[in-house]
C-alpha cells in the first residue's frame, strides 16, 4: 500500500510502533481478515504483515499463486476471494482517519504492550488491536483474572461479581470482561470502584458502544483502563465477531472465572477456550433450582473447573499462572451460516457484493452459503436482493 494518503493518515495514528509502513500493513490486515483467520495468520508469520500484503495486492491483480510453507495454494485463492472486496487504500486510510478522531491507539505483536500470552493463540492471534484508553492496560495484564457471565444475570450474579472484582482488584489484580450487561457490566464497576485496572474486550468497533446503555461505563473505563477491539473502527459487533471475542479474553487472562450462566450462556465459550488454552478455569456456584447458574454447575461436573466461593479462590487461580455446547455437530449452526445472517437484515434488501463485504466471505461462499439458508427459510430474495426472512 504505496498511497500518499494512507500513509499521511496513518502516520498520524498513536502508536508504540515506530514504523509507518509495518503500521499500514498490519492496519490493512486489521481490516481485511476476520477475527481468528487462519489462513491469514499463517501467511503474516511466514511472510511478515508487509510482504503478506503485498503478495495479496499481486495476486488482486492477477500473478500466479506462489508456494508459501504452511498455506496451501487453494487456500490462498479461496481466502484471496474473501480479501479482495475489502482490499481498498481509501477504506484503509479512513479508519486510520476515524482512529485519530476517536482517539484509538493501535498495538502490533511487533510493538511493546503487546501480551505474550497471545502467542499461545498461534494462527488464531490477533493481527492488531485498536485500544481505546490507556494502552498500557493491556500490557499490565500478567496478574489478571476475567469475570464473565450471563447478561441477564440475577442480583445473586451481579452480587458475586462485583464482591469477587472488588477485591481482586485491590489486591492489584486487573479485571477483565466483555463490557456486557449483568455479570461483565457488575465486574467492571466494582473494579473502579476501587480504583483499580479493567478493561473490556469488544465485539464491534472500540470507537463504538455497545450495549450503548453503557456509554458512561466505557468512558470510565477508557479513563484508567482500556476498551480494546480486534476489528477495526466502525466494526459492526455480529455474533461470530462475539465469539472470536471470547478467545481474546480467555487468552489474555491469567484465569478465567464464570460467575453465573445458563446451560447455553456465551460465557461457556469463553471458558473452552480457557479450558483449550491450559487456562485456569473456575466457577462459581447458584442455587440448584437457578437456571442461569446451569452452566457453571456443567463446568464445576463435567469440565473439573474450580469451585470459586471468594476472592482468595481465584487469587490462587491466578498464581497457578507466575464448554460447550450441548448441541450435535449436526444441529450446531455453521460458522459461515452465522457469518452471512449477521451480514443480513429484516427491512433491507442488500447485494451479493454488500453482504460478501460484511461477512469477509467470497461471493462464492456467499452464494452458497444464501442457497442453503433460503431453502431452510431463514432468508428470502427478490431482484433487489437478500434479507432476513420476516
Amino acid at each position: 500500500m504505496s498511497d500518499p494518503g494512507l500513509r499521511r493518515a496513518v502516520e498520524r495514528v498513536a502508536s508504540p510502533l515506530g514504523d509507518p509502513e509495518l503500521l499500514t500493513a498490519r492496519l490493512a490486515w486489521s481490516a481485511l481478515a476476520e477475527p481468528g483467520d487462519s489462513v491469514s495468520g499463517r501467511l503474516v508469520a511466514e511472510c511478515g504483515p508487509v510482504a503478506a500484503l503485498r503478495l495479496v495486492e499481486d495476486l488482486a491483480t492477477g500473478v500466479p499463486t506462489p508456494e508459501i510453507p504452511g498455506v496451501t495454494p487453494q487456500e490462498l485463492t479461496t481466502s484471496l476471494r474473501r480479501w479482495q472486496p475489502r482490499l481498498d487504500a481509501r477504506m484503509f486510510e479512513s479508519l486510520a482517519v476515524v482512529a485519530v478522531k476517536a482517539g484509538l491507539a493501535v498495538l502490533t505483536p511487533e510493538g511493546p504492550l503487546w501480551p505474550e500470552r497471545f502467542e499461545d493463540l498461534a494462527e488464531h492471534a490477533p493481527l492488531a488491536l485498536w485500544v481505546r484508553g490507556e494502552p498500557a492496560a493491556l500490557g499490565g495484564l500478567d496478574r489478571s483474572a476475567a469475570l464473565v457471565g450471563a447478561r441477564a444475570a440475577t442480583p445473586y450474579g451481579e452480587h458475586v461479581s462485583a464482591t469477587l472484582a472488588g477485591e481482586l482488584a485491590e489486591q492489584g489484580v486487573g479485571i477483565v470482561s466483555g463490557g456486557a450487561y449483568g455479570v461483565d457490566g457488575a465486574a467492571h464497576r466494582a473494579a473502579l470502584g476501587v480504583q483499580g485496572t479493567t478493561v473490556a474486550f469488544v465485539a464491534g468497533g472500540a470507537d463504538r458502544v455497545y450495549p450503548a446503555a453503557h456509554a458512561h461505563l466505557f468512558a470510565r473505563i477508557a479513563d484508567g483502563g482500556a476498551v480494546i477491539a480486534e476489528v477495526p473502527p466502525g466494526g459492526t459487533p455480529t455474533k461470530w465477531r462475539f465469539l472470536m471475542r471470547n478467545r481474546l479474553i480467555a487468552a489474555v487472562s491469567a484465569a478465567t472465572v464464570v460467575v453465573e450462566a445458563g446451560w447455553r450462556s456465551g460465557s461457556l465459550n469463553t471458558a473452552g477456550h480457557a479450558a483449550a488454552l491450559g487456562r485456569p478455569l473456575g466457577a462459581v456456584p447458584g442455587p440448584v433450582t437457578s437456571a442461569t447458574s446451569e452452566g457453571c454447575h456443567r463446568l464445576l461436573r463435567e469440565f473439573d473447573a474450580t469451585c470459586i466461593t471468594r476472592a482468595s479462590d481465584v487469587l490462587e487461580l491466578v498464581g497457578e499462572w507466575g464448554v460447550g455446547d450441548d448441541r450435535t455437530g449436526a444441529d450446531r449452526p455453521r460458522p459461515e451460516a452465522i457469518r452471512v445472517l449477521d451480514a443480513l437484515a429484516v427491512r433491507a434488501w442488500r447485494t451479493l457484493d454488500d453482504i460478501a463485504r460484511r461477512s469477509g466471505m467470497s461471493l462464492a461462499e456467499v452464494q452458497a452459503e444464501l442457497g442453503l439458508l433460503e431453502l431452510d427459510g431463514r432468508i428470502e430474495s427478490s431482484l433487489d436482493g437478500w434479507r432476513l426472512h420476516r
